[in-house]
């Protein structure tokens, strides 16, 4: 990476664009330097499995010829105030997660039997995207059917985390994180249905948000979901500046006339939120599971510093009548989803073909099985349930239970602060043992409330710290504004030295 080409992979999408419409840098320029990063830490770190280099360059140069045209321009660079104006990211490259249909590119999710499916249209959110003027150059690396929390599969093989390769990039949109986190692309596409926004946007040190459920469509995604699913699996932005969430949400929400799970939500402006009128309740874990002493310190930082802005901060340790649900985060989400009328995870597993969990399990051992040994361990977890009559509903209802004291917990004036993992971003194979820790970010999935993660710097091994935000059901622009304004206390993402 060149000294000149550094700005421009440290600016927000926002930046870029205004640049472009104002003829200071053309957009051909911003999308060389982005491949140019790709191509620089890509051999090591696997994170863009199938790249458009030429097409996102000969958008780029149509685009610049529009700029060039005067649309949407004024004498001073601005949008005109008469005739058409550019969108607001006319030019500007972005990274698409590998499940979502990006039209020409593969769509496997990751899954051996659909290795040669390539997409034939774009879903919704990558419509919408190009629609706002944003360039693709490529899709990225996913977990198996994007239900772990490594990036890793027998399609394409393991991503590493930019900050050190011998750790993960999470899951399953781990590849945008990694891509994001690596300076390569301003901002990329997720899907998130137990933290897979989330949890790559900590590890890889950007910012990632996780919808309210059911404000953006999931048409065109694959695994397929249907039922309470379609409100639990949520679609959102990350992105190196904070700046570019809300608008990349305002061009992402509404329904699309497919999905039946998706909501008309009016959004609020983060410009609007006032610091010293904000609660911000501060919860250190969830009474079961440990959080290091690191992720711990980071989170008493920022909400030190939220309370010198005005805040009123609240102090919530998980107990009785202190949203205890919390404490059964695990059984609650596997209950919810197991009852949200979708496929079974070995269905879409085997894809139609014959499937012997023990078969599998022995290949695994002699390291000839297609599938990963996660997705083995999902599909025996799936039976759990049925060793224990009854035991499902029972925390269907808690978690209804936890919604109804959540919603009456937060609200337009309330936020939490919560961990989004027990550790910064661990060495590969490391979540295996134990596999449950991801819960601080699926719970709030079943909920559908939206989570925003926040970066907060760097430990003294060099590895991103973070802390999500958490609103109330339809206050996406409370959790980042919060965002906004702990990237102006600690400085957000901070470039890896790769």
């Amino acid at each position: 990476m060149t000294d000149a080409m550094t700005p421009l992979l440290s600016r927000s999408a926002l930046e870029l664009a205004a640049m472009i419409r104002r003829g200071e840098i053309t957009s051909l320029e911003v999308v060389e330097a982005h491949i140019g990063r790709v191509e620089e830490v890509n051999g090591r770190l696997n994170l863009v499995v199938a790249e458009r280099f030429e097409q996102a360059r000969a958008e780029a140069r149509a685009a610049d010829l529009r700029v060039g045209s005067g649309v949407g321009r004024n004498t001073g660079g601005e949008p005109s105030g008469g005739g058409e104006e550019l969108p607001p990211y006319w030019g500007v490259p972005c990274s698409i997660k590998e499940a979502m249909a990006l039209a020409g590119m593969p769509n496997s999710a990751g899954l051996y039997s659909r290795r040669h499916v390539v997409a034939q249209e774009d879903a919704t959110g990558v419509a919408r995207l190009r629609a706002a003027g944003a360039i693709p150059l490529g899709v990225t690396n996913v977990s198996e059917l994007c239900m772990w929390m490594e990036s890793d599969n027998s399609v394409y093989g393991r991503s590493r985390n930019p900050y050190d390769p011998s750790r993960t990039v999470g899951g399953s949109s781990g590849g945008e994180g990694g891509v994001v986190g690596a300076g390569a692309v301003p901002f990329g596409l997720g899907s998130d249905v137990g933290g897979s926004i989330r949890l790559p946007a900590f590890f890889c040190g950007v910012f990632g948000h996780k919808p309210t459920g059911g404000l953006v469509p999931y048409t065109g995604q694959y695994p397929p979901a249907e039922g309470a699913l379609l409100r639990y699996v949520t679609t959102g932005p990350l992105a190196r500046r904070a700046e570019d969430l809300m608008p990349l949400l305002r061009i992402l929400a509404g329904p699309d006339g497919k999905d039946p799970g998706s909501l008309e939500l009016e959004l609020g402006d983060p410009a609007s939120v006032d610091l010293s009128e904000l609660v911000v309740l501060d919860v250190p874990d969830n009474g079961h599971t440990p959080v290091s002493a690191d992720l711990r310190r980071a989170q008493g930082r920022a909400m030190r510093w939220l309370q010198e802005q005005g805040a009123r901060v609240e102090r919530l340790e998980v107990g009785p009548g202190r949203l205890e649900g919390l404490r059964w985060s695990l059984p609650i989400w596997a209950a919810m989803m197991a009852a949200s009328e979708g496929s079974s995870y070995r269905d879409l597993l085997a894809d139609g073909a014959p499937f012997s969990l023990g078969r599998e399990i022995l290949l695994a051992l002699l390291g000839r099985s297609r599938y990963t040994v996660p997705s083995l361990g999902l599909v025996a977890a799936e039976l759990v349930p049925k060793l224990f009559p009854g035991g499902q509903q029972r925390y269907v209802d808690e978690g209804a239970r936890l919604r109804q004291e959540l919603a009456e917990r937060l609200s337009d004036r309330v936020v939490m602060l919560y961990p989004v993992y027990s550790e910064p971003a661990p060495r590969h194979n490391k979540p295996l043992l134990p596999p449950w820790r991801w819960v601080y970010t699926a719970i709030l999935n079943v909920l559908e409330v939206p989570s925003t993660q926040v970066p907060l710097g760097l430990n003294r091994r060099g590895l991103p710290l973070g802390v999500q935000v958490v609103g109330g059901h339809g206050q996406d622009h409370l959790t980042i504004a919060v965002a906004q304004a702990l990237e102006r206390g600690f400085g957000g993402w901070v470039m890896p030295p790769l």
